[in-house]
């Protein structure tokens, strides 16, 4: 029940009125698990609430603070390092939304540095990474060599100083998934904001978060995905969406987000029943915020494995990870 609480808190913030010391560790667990504790907070700014749970609200914008400006300081160092390469630092995700002053980005936890770049000019950009202090954070041949061959991404790299990583991307999905957007045309119709920094369009922005979420994951963390795609739908034509969802080969993906973000976070409560299972995978969290319906959680688990690749890869794939001492958690 604790993130179907949090669901409700950030649907409509005057719920919590009346909740008591239960209710509210509830929600502060749920929050805290699924890395929405800054967005709550920011919900919550003009609601009253008991004096502990304002310190810890009022510690969290700070944390969503300063996690920004970190990462638009390495989204900085990015630009500097890359300068004169010929390739825009295109940036995806939370860096995104907070570069560009997104309602998504506020209070978001952000993790990664998440860049793309044209996948003809990915070795170069590897080299200026490396010379800049990055450094390979997965030294395992098998890992370094899958990445390469058959992900969406370089293998993470991290700074030897700074310690933070960044994902340097060629496109927005694994080569071996199923849908295949169209990496050129995100790059192409990406949008300058400043400082040499440039964004996904608004329709690709949504397009991005729910191949993330649908076609590529076991929707861990899902309802923080979610909220970005509820708030980015804002600024979107859906007739402009529907197109690009096409040129992406993300329709079904798109449209599945459109109407969980409506019937979770927003008013309408059209769902299918493949729907209400992904739903229910992102509820499982009891009060204290652990995951719940174990199995399902599993299952989903094995689903986004099998999106990425076909059946003997992914049997070969899971075997090797398996006998590397690779667990499910």
């Amino acid at each position: 029940m604790s993130a179907a609480r949090l669901v409700q808190a950030l649907r409509d913030p005057a719920a919590v009125r009346g909740l008591d010391a239960k209710g509210w560790n509830g929600l502060i667990a749920a929050a805290h698990a699924e890395r929405l504790i800054g967005t709550l907070a920011f919900r919550l700014e003009d609601i009253a609430v008991p004096d502990a749970v304002r310190a810890i609200l009022a510690d969290a914008r700070l944390d969503a603070a300063r996690e920004a400006h970190q990462a638009l300081w390495e989204a900085d160092r990015a630009v500097v390092a890359l300068d004169g390469l010929g390739v825009h630092v295109l940036l995806l995700k939370g860096t995104a939304y907070a570069a560009a002053g997104l309602k998504a980005g506020e209070g978001r936890f952000i993790g990664d540095l998440d860049i793309l770049v044209p996948r003809d000019m990915i070795d170069a950009v590897e080299d200026r990474l490396i010379a800049a202090g990055w450094e390979w954070a997965k030294p395992d041949p098998y890992d370094d060599a899958y990445y390469r061959q058959w992900m969406h991404e370089l293998p993470p790299l991290i700074h030897g100083t700074r310690d933070r990583m960044i994902d340097v991307h060629h496109t927005i999905l694994p080569l071996t998934a199923r849908p295949k957007p169209d990496a050129a045309a995100l790059i192409a119709d990406a949008v300058p904001i400043a400082d040499g920094l440039y964004i996904l369009s608004a329709e690709d922005r949504v397009c991005h978060a729910a191949a993330h979420m649908l076609a590529d994951g076991d929707v861990q963390g899902g309802l923080r995905n979610l909220w970005d795609i509820y708030c980015l739908l804002e600024d979107t034509d859906p007739v402009a969406l529907e197109a690009r969802a096409a040129r992406h080969g993300l329709i079904p993906h798109v449209r599945q987000a459109k109407r969980l973000a409506a019937a979770l976070y927003g008013t309408s409560a059209g769902l299918t029943t493949w729907d209400r299972l992904v739903r229910a995978r992102l509820l499982a969290r009891d009060g204290w915020g652990r995951e719940t319906r174990k199995l399902l959680v599993f299952g989903f688990f094995v689903r986004s494995h099998w999106l990425r690749m076909p059946p003997l890869m992914l049997a070969r794939h899971l075997w090797t990870k398996w006998r590397k001492g690779h667990r499910p958690q």
